[in-house]
């Protein structure tokens, strides 16, 4: 990938987890890397070939972030809450999550756009059960038998306190994390 084209998707990336897929546009991008127009257009002849690039940047930082605590030597009972923390560290003060901002937009998105946001959002909670399924498995896991539930549990509480911590701040969140992290003992 070059790295012009690098550069747009994660400006993009930055300006998804800001205010959104729909709310800029190649000029803000062209304006903000000091291109024209053209140079973004070359690289992504339409905004869903860019955001389609952009998903699949986050499905690359995903795996990344599962891949290296999935190997870690991590207790088995602190991986499910240490991805989501790996996760949330990539997230500015007021951003949000980017899959989270996608998410908000889908309804008007292009339709591969949404087919892999759709795919996006089952990887998320497919990891989370794979290491809540390890932690299981050692037995440092008590409080559930239904992974599934769990794992969407601690990812929308986990996103939706973020939306919160926009309004009530960093103490509003660190709140939250204390009281997910009792939820996998």
């Amino acid at each position: 990938m070059t790295n012009r084209k690098s550069q747009i998707i994660e400006l993009s990336l930055k300006k998804i987890q800001e205010k959104g897929f729909s709310s800029f546009s190649y000029d803000d991008l062209a304006k903000e890397l000091g291109v024209t127009k053209a140079s973004i257009h070359y690289h992504f002849e339409k905004k869903g070939d860019l955001g389609f690039a952009v998903c699949e940047r986050i499905q690359q930082g995903l795996e990344e972030a599962y891949s290296a605590i999935k190997h870690s030597s991590t207790d088995p009972k602190e991986k499910p809450f240490a991805f989501i923390l790996q996760r949330v560290r990539f997230i500015e003060l007021n951003d949000v999550c980017p899959i989270s901002a996608l998410q908000a937009d889908y309804n008007y998105l292009p339709e591969q756009m949404q087919e892999k946001i759709q795919q996006l959002s089952q990887m998320e909670v497919n990891l989370v059960v794979d290491l809540l399924h390890e932690a299981k498995q050692e037995g440092a896991l008590q409080t559930t038998d239904d992974l599934k539930g769990l794992a969407v549990l601690l990812i929308s509480s986990t996103k939706g306190g973020l939306q919160y911590k926009r309004v009530l701040g960093e103490e509003f969140f660190s709140k939250l994390l204390e009281e997910l992290k009792e939820q996998l003992k």
